[in-house]
């Protein structure tokens, strides 16, 4: 396969490599062109935290309270079931891997995480197609699922 530097790199090739048909919108284009920084404490001026399970707590807490604000019909319910489900998983999956037995324990809970964190990425997608208002928390809802998901990978490979 040809390497291409980011900026010659051909119309599409992304969506072409992830299997994606041509002309589908990638999720950075989605939402735009930069995610801007994600404020999940309440506490405004505090940094994140460096404890990844008080991160993952915090990042749960944003997304119940992100869920609070979106208007109840037949299809919103049941993408906040799946919002919530998935967003709030991502810290009780990490807490198990925390305290797990062995080695093989821990890779197969931070896989979890990891999953749970690129649904969580879908859902804040299909979230904020449902109700345009809301694209703009959802977006820094799903930097922060994007960066949460990074750093599972980073742990998924170690």
């Amino acid at each position: 396969m040809m390497k291409y530097p980011r900026t010659q790199r051909p119309k599409n090739s992304s969506a072409l490599l992830n299997g994606q048909a041509p002309g589908a919108r990638s999720e950075e284009e989605f939402w735009g062109l930069e995610a801007t920084a994600v404020e999940l404490r309440e506490d405004v001026g505090q940094s994140k935290p460096y404890d990844l399970g008080e991160h993952t707590a915090q990042f749960g807490e944003a997304v119940i309270r992100f869920a609070k604000k979106i208007p109840q019909n037949p299809v919103n319910n049941r993408l906040i079931s799946q919002l919530v489900g998935a967003g709030t998983s991502v810290g009780a999956n990490y807490c198990e891997a925390d305290e797990g037995v062995s080695r093989k324990d821990y890779k197969y809970r931070i896989g979890t995480c990891k999953k749970e964190a690129r649904e969580t990425k879908f859902f804040l997608r299909m979230i904020a197609v449902a109700e345009e208002s809301l694209k703009p928390e959802a977006r820094v809802l799903w930097s922060e699922a994007n960066e949460l998901h990074l750093i599972f990978c980073a742990l998924y490979r170690k």
